[in-house]
């Protein structure tokens, strides 16, 4: 039995229904409602246990959704009951499921500059790769992971110094104008992805450890990430900023060896920490904490 087509996108859709989780798919939904576009429903992820209180919380689109006055679902196959002629996805964190798309058309904010980049972690892998380029893209959802043909796409430049929060906040900002913008003007003829596909998958705790083997260049994109950490005689410590430090050989010295301020990483490369965070006390500057750690010349971070 062949498959049934998927919906056709409206050129001009008239009622949304909004699928979005975190809080990078809030100032979308909001930017939706502020331009006078009617938003029937939204679809969000589960309440979770957040916070010390182990209470269970809203996403943030549901609670903005709520806020805005807009009933709430947490199950995909509601949208198909709205009367909702186009479907909009912002970071939902599922797959949309076939049996939906044929009855209902939906356009996805993606950000990267698809085909780069197909996957849950454009940003974070964008930076980690040394892009000094990335955008959103507004295309058409299909079954494929970020597979569909692309209505539009914005180029976001990427800073020497940017890092995760800065480039997310460029790119929702960017992808804001760009899906009120084509809503407004009209869905017309997208594009099929041209070139070499990469993915994105999602950070994995171990991926955050710092290794002081790799180049210190290596290291720093890392840091920009937000969450990276090693370990200082025996516990762990976060490494919230840093940046690159040329001003000497590192050849011979022990990957991770302490000097000043500065530590030594593969390739003959020296990482200057700025800012960290050891375990159990709260954000200092590097000297704060050399001041008071006080490293011997057998001290390793990472050992």
């Amino acid at each position: 039995m062949s498959e049934r087509p998927l919906a056709p996108v409206p050129e001009f859709p008239r009622r949304l229904a909004y699928l979005g989780t975190p809080e990078m798919a809030v100032p979308p939904l909001q930017a939706l409602i502020s331009n006078g576009f009617d938003v029937a429903l939204v679809v969000t992820g589960a309440d979770k246990r957040r916070g010390r209180g182990n209470q269970m919380s809203p996403s943030p689109v549901k609670a903005a959704a709520l806020d805005l006055g807009i009933p709430v679902s947490h199950r995909v196959d509601d949208v198909l009951e709205v009367g909702a002629d186009l479907g909009v996805v912002v970071a939902f964190g599922k797959l949309i499921r076939r049996p939906v798309l044929e009855v209902l058309s939906m356009v996805n904010i993606h950000f990267s500059l698809l085909p780069r980049w197909r996957g849950a972690a454009p940003v974070e892998r964008a930076l980690l790769a040394g892009d000094t380029r990335t955008g959103t893209c507004l295309m058409q959802l299909e079954e494929g992971l970020d597979t569909g043909p692309v209505f539009d796409r914005v180029e976001v430049p990427i800073g020497a110094q940017e890092t995760a929060q800065s480039l997310r906040a460029s790119l929702v900002s960017a992808g804001c104008e760009q899906l009120v913008r084509c809503l407004r003007d009209g869905l017309r003829h997208p594009v099929a992805q041209v070139g070499e596909a990469t993915y994105a998958a999602k950070i994995q705790p171990e991926e955050w450890r710092i290794e002081w083997s790799h180049r210190a260049d290596e290291v720093e994109r890392l840091v920009r990430l937000g969450a990276a950490w090693t370990t200082f005689r025996g516990k762990r410590m976060r490494v919230l900023a840093a940046q690159l430090d040329a001003s000497g050989s590192s050849a011979g010295v022990v990957h991770g060896q302490i000097k000043g301020q500065r530590v030594a990483c593969g390739g003959d490369t020296w990482l200057l920490l700025d800012t960290v965070q050891p375990e159990g006390k709260a954000p200092m500057t590097a000297s704060a904490w050399l001041n008071g750690a006080r490293p011997t010349a057998g001290d390793v971070l990472g050992a």
